[in-house]
């Protein structure tokens, strides 16, 4: 697989998500704002990005645009926090450690997602995982669809697109994938998951890491 890359979401194909770390995101707009019962549903938002989240819960309840920064800052100090003190546990997705670690060295490997980059980063060295993906790592800093933040991260690793995989686990993930024109997987150990990718154009489909290697090897004819 050489002169290739695998760029991966987080949420779902390389980190579980869970409720206490979805509500430290929260907290800031609770603590600065008084806003509570923000909707937890990522989809509800005009665009699945935490800075174009975080920029239309400002703007529906009339805070200014410039709030953005503490609010970012006070949501990386929360979740920091509480990792560190345990509250908080990072969940590894299973066999997600053994695949990076398998593609470590013969593929350039790196991140596509809509976090923020300092939080994944953040949930990321927790779990082990940092230093496989940490030289072309992408987030939400510039706000956009995923498409465009795929499109970054694969601008930074120059290759040929029909050199790169993706790998995710939603309908954009699908849509980025496809739109960018390289290689994609659709990953989930639920089945109504896999099923929803495949009818939104997902070809390769996984739902446990050791056939996501099987598949990357044979997209890149290793």
């Amino acid at each position: 697989m050489a002169d290739s890359a695998i760029i991966f979401d987080v949420d779902g194909v390389l980190l579980e998500l869970t409720s206490a770390e979805e509500d430290a995101f929260f907290v800031p707009f609770e603590i600065r704002y008084g806003l509570k019962n923000l909707s937890r549903d990522w989809n509800s938002y005009a665009i699945r990005n935490d800075e174009n989240i975080i920029a239309e819960i400002l703007a529906s309840h009339g805070i200014p645009a410039r709030e953005r920064s503490e609010v970012v800052a006070g949501y990386l100090e929360i979740l920091k926090l509480r990792l560190s003190s345990g509250v908080i546990e990072t969940i590894t997705i299973p066999g997600a450690h053994k695949l990076l670690k398998n593609l470590h060295g013969n593929s350039r490997i790196g991140i596509a997602t809509a976090n923020l980059l300092g939080a994944a980063e953040l949930r990321l060295k927790y779990a082990n995982l940092w230093p496989y993906v940490s030289a072309h790592a992408f987030g939400a800093e510039g706000g956009g669809h995923k498409r465009e933040i795929l499109a970054h991260a694969i601008a930074s690793i120059n290759l040929p697109k029909d050199r790169i995989v993706y790998v995710g686990d939603n309908l954009n993930d699908v849509e980025a994938g496809l739109s960018n024109g390289v290689h994609f997987i659709g990953f989930s150990a639920n089945l109504r998951r896999l099923n929803e990718l495949k009818r939104a154009g997902a070809s390769h489909l996984s739902n446990n890491h050791l056939d996501t290697f099987r598949l990357i090897s044979h997209l890149l004819g290793k």
